[in-house]
């Protein structure tokens, strides 16, 4: 209606990201509803990767189109009502910065680097309440440590208190305070963090163990790249990476809008279309990749493949096939073939790996070496 292709383009962006989110939606909704099914063998994890690739099919479309449209009206300009164009622009990018930061929440969380035995290795733990699923993390992203508590659904414990019990038997009481999205510690945690805990909540109480992780920084760099691979929701990833592009197009579109107005360079509008489109187009390429290398099994990160090796590879047994791959966020399923000298079953095994919180499905193969000679000899 007003002739400025930017906003055009911001606007084909935007109805998409409606879909984007329907598709997210979608696949939480059947994710849920199918987990208990026996004929996906693996579980549903990967059905939220599937939705993310196809949100990046969508976005790398809408690149195409709205670099097509660029290219045209560079070659043959069209007439743009500025005074109406600017402020819809406006409009649209307080529409995507709010979209953003409501989507942000569920993509975005603090590390720690406490390791909580039988949770997760970023020092949160899940247990079941009266009040639904609950974690419990120690907090210190920049802050000093705290303990952090969030209930899946909107109601909550009257009363919360967590004690700690060092190895030397001291005790300390914390008491939360509400900090909206979450309940948090008023007290600091001090160091070193290796405890248990009781959490109670009302009347039921929860026994929780934390434990100091070393490493170093190359460790650190590690652990940091392994949260990317496994614990990364790729499904909420898509649905925040759309209303972030859009986002972004709209400042794209707001300037050259401007720039167009002011100096007359009519070239702007269109150059602003072309560069929304590069950047779409990037996004949908990262999250393609990402996602597909999922679908497709890839190995999610050597760094993981060669601290399993490790574990096995003690007292003279030997890997002979491995395999890691991604079931869904936060989940790794591994097939280990082991040989050994020793009399050692799979218990023995699955016991050595039972520390890798991550690994939610393992099948486990053990071959003496004498037997593995012997088939040697056959083949040849």
């Amino acid at each position: 209606m007003f002739g400025s292709l930017a906003l055009v383009a911001d606007g084909l962006h935007m109805s998409t990201h409606a879909s984007a989110l329907l598709i997210a939606a979608l696949a939480y909704t059947y994710s849920r509803r199918h987990a208990n099914d026996a004929r996906f063998g693996f579980g549903t994890g990967k059905l939220g990767d599937l939705a993310g690739f196809t949100s990046a099919i969508v976005l790398a479309m809408i690149a195409l189109l709205i670099g097509y449209e660029a290219v045209a009206r560079l070659l043959s300009p069209v007439q743009i009502s500025f005074n109406e164009a600017i402020p819809i622009a406006v409009v649209g990018l307080l529409v995507n910065l709010a979209s953003a930061w409501l989507l942000s929440d569920g993509d975005h969380h603090g590390h720690s680097h406490v390791q909580a035995d039988g949770g997760h290795e970023d020092g949160i733990q899940c247990i079941e309440t009266a009040y639904g699923t609950a974690t419990v993390e120690v907090f210190e992203d920049g802050v000093p440590p705290r303990f952090r508590l969030h209930f899946e659904r909107k109601a909550r414990a009257h009363v919360a208190i967590i004690e700690t019990v060092r190895p030397d038997g001291r005790r300390q009481i914390f008491s939360f305070a509400d900090r909206g999205a979450y309940l948090e510690s008023v007290d600091a945690i001090p160091e070193p963090h290796e405890f248990k805990a009781y959490l109670r909540l009302d009347a039921a109480e929860h026994e929780l163990v934390f434990v100091e992780r070393e490493h170093d920084g190359h460790d650190s760099e590690h652990h940091d790249h392994h949260h990317a691979t496994a614990h990364r929701d790729n499904n909420m990833r898509a649905a925040f990476v759309h209303v972030a592009a859009d986002a972004a197009v709209s400042v794209l579109a707001i300037t050259g809008l401007v720039l167009a107005s002011h100096f007359g360079w009519i070239w702007m509008d269109p150059a602003a279309g072309i560069a929304g489109a590069l950047v779409i187009a990037n996004w949908s390429y990262g999250l393609l990749r990402d996602t597909g290398g999922i679908l497709l099994d890839m190995n999610p990160d050597r760094h993981l493949t060669e601290k399993v090796r490790k574990t096995i590879e003690i007292d003279g047994d030997r890997l002979a096939d491995l395999h890691l791959w991604r079931l869904g966020p936060g989940h790794l399923g591994a097939i280990v073939s082991v040989v050994t000298r020793k009399p050692r079953d799979v218990a023995f095994y699955r016991a050595r790996l039972g520390h890798f919180s991550w690994l939610s499905h393992v099948t486990i193969e053990v071959q003496r070496h004498a037997d593995v000679y012997f088939n040697s000899m056959v083949s040849d």
